[in-house]
């Protein structure tokens, strides 16, 4: 079952103008688009955005919906697709980042060591390297520097320099291969999580540029936001929220003139509206993966 966080709030946050354009930049499941589509009137338009091929086919439910668009792409390339439409103005956007529940409890998919499945763990897995691909052909270098800067992963020159000796007689297919080979590396397990949680963080945000595709929109969209129209981002690990944080500050500072200039900062056109909300008690309990969840909310307050 997919479950979509933070809905309530985040499309609250949206502060919806019946008669505007908006974006969900990862349709998933389409719980955030239904959300935003009861509060459109005759008049709105919906454009969403997924990578995923599955999610694109369960898109079919909002067919006969003429104010809804779905388009098979990464949000990255949002700009690019409003420019072709002619859509020069926006009045809001959101991004439930990172992977789903149905992407996550499918073993074929293969992103979760619960399951013994190919390693795969593309988002939209009709093209580009899989995770098997990638580890049975990357360097000592690369893997290390993914593992640690994707993954945080403090064994990643030892969990590398085991890949890069084993894949030479058994290249790593399935996910269990890959699980264990971490397992059979690092010396301990912490409370709760599994030794691989990391290494398979790291190599699915690789596989599927999930940094570059945040950085990317984070730059890209705001210029396209109408007055008083609003970017809610929900991030679930503190790499992309660190990114979201402070991409939305740097927004919200203003232009800092040098001190020999006789004049005010220049005011930003952009406001910090919310700061790090998180699941309610009831949510928690409904949905246990809502406990990562951080949302945070930009307005653009000056045309």
């Amino acid at each position: 079952m997919h479950y979509s966080v933070l809905l309530r709030e985040s499309v609250e946050l949206l502060n919806i103008n019946p008669d505007g354009i908006y974006i969900d930049g990862t349709f998933g499941r389409g719980g955030h688009s239904k959300a935003i589509l009861e509060r459109l009137g005759p008049n709105g338009k919906l454009i969403a955005f997924d990578k995923d091929p599955e999610a694109i086919q369960f898109a079919r439910d909002f067919a006969a919906d003429n104010r809804f668009i779905i388009v098979h792409d990464s949000f990255a390339s949002a700009v690019t697709h409003l420019e072709k439409m002619g859509i020069k103005k926006i009045n809001g956007i959101l991004l439930d980042l990172g992977i789903s529940s149905p992407q996550i409890d499918t073993p074929e998919r293969g992103f979760s060591f619960r399951f013994d499945a190919p390693l795969d763990m593309r988002m939209n897995n009709t093209q580009g390297l899989s995770a098997a691909d990638w580890l049975n052909s990357a360097d000592y270098q690369e893997l290390t520097k993914v593992f640690w800067e994707y993954g945080e992963e403090k064994f990643s020159r030892k969990i590398a320099t085991k890949i890069v000796d084993v894949r030479e007689s058994k290249p790593l297919l399935t996910t269990s291969d890959l699980a264990k080979l971490v397992e059979s590396v690092i010396p301990y397990r912490e409370k709760g999580q599994h030794p691989a949680t990391r290494v398979f963080q790291a190599t699915r945000i690789h596989i599927n540029n999930e940094l570059y595709d945040v950085e990317e929109i984070l730059d890209s969209i705001p210029s396209y936001l109408a007055k008083h129209g609003r970017f809610v981002v929900i991030s679930f690990h503190s790499l992309e929220d660190r990114i979201v944080k402070n991409k939305f500050a740097k927004l919200a500072t203003g232009e800092k003139l040098p001190r020999w200039v006789m004049a005010n900062d220049k005011p930003s056109d952009f406001a910090v509206i919310a700061k790090k909300i998180k699941a309610g008690k009831e949510e928690l309990e409904e949905n246990a993966r809502s406990r990562s969840a951080v949302m945070r909310c930009l307005e653009k307050i000056h045309d």
